[in-house]
């Protein structure tokens, strides 16, 4: 027996070896690239907003820092919006060595839907809201924009898709192209934590989020690695 397979067997709920174990269930979250600057102005919750063409040039090592980390094989998952495609697309194509994966969209891993207040502006926004906005969020945890959802309805529904997928995977590595709410989300599930206490993480563009599940007990690897950085 070699010694780094002795040292996972006689310390399993350590993290001993910088690689990580194979045959566990793991899911490797990573946050859209920046989207288009005008879009930023205003709230665009699951609207379907373009990239920004001049980030995603600047930001080439980042891409490819992504490619030499993410694992192979791999099932590939990105949700219905553009910007979750474009930016899977181009970390495989910045020399990723599983090729060019099948892409399966997910819709239960979409940013947080804002109904009727998606697409206003920021500065209009605080006059509309009922509950005080979180520091780190543009609302409470709690509040539910008209038609839309609240942070608390996306961690149940991130949740449940969350434990589906890992039945269905076992044992798989998964990548996972999504939003910052969204892997937010993943956080408040696995650490079993409010809204509120997830929306405390930062989830930048074009980080890491790595999570995998033990006998049905979720474990954060690593949350908002920066790729590069």
């Amino acid at each position: 027996m070699g010694t780094a397979t002795a040292l996972q067997e006689n310390h399993g709920s350590f993290l001993d070896m910088p690689q990580l174990a194979s045959g566990v269930t793991r899911f490797w979250f990573i946050r859209h690239a920046l989207v288009e600057q005008n879009a930023r102005a205003a709230l665009y919750g699951a609207l379907d907003v373009p990239l920004c063409p001049e980030s995603m040039v600047v930001q080439r090592p980042m891409y490819e820092a992504l490619a030499r980390r993410l694992p192979h094989p791999a099932k590939w998952f990105i949700t219905p919006l553009s910007r979750t495609r474009r930016t899977a697309e181009a970390i495989c194509s910045a020399g990723y060595a599983g090729g060019a994966p099948e892409l399966t969209v997910v819709p239960s891993f979409i940013e947080q839907d804002l109904g009727e207040w998606q697409g206003i502006l920021h500065a209009d926004l605080p006059e509309r809201l009922s509950l005080p906005p979180h520091v780190f969020w543009p609302m409470s945890g709690a509040e539910r924009p008209p038609g839309g959802e609240s942070m608390v309805d996306v961690c149940a529904r991130v949740g449940a898709a969350l434990d589906e997928m890992a039945e269905q995977n076992e044992g798989e590595n998964m990548v996972v192209v999504s939003h910052g709410g969204s892997i937010r989300a993943v956080l408040a599930h696995a650490l079993r934590v409010h809204a509120d206490t997830a929306l405390h993480f930062s989830i930048q563009n074009l980080s890491l989020t790595i999570v995998e599940r033990h006998k049905g007990i979720w474990r954060v690897v690593t949350a908002n690695e920066l790729p590069g950085i």
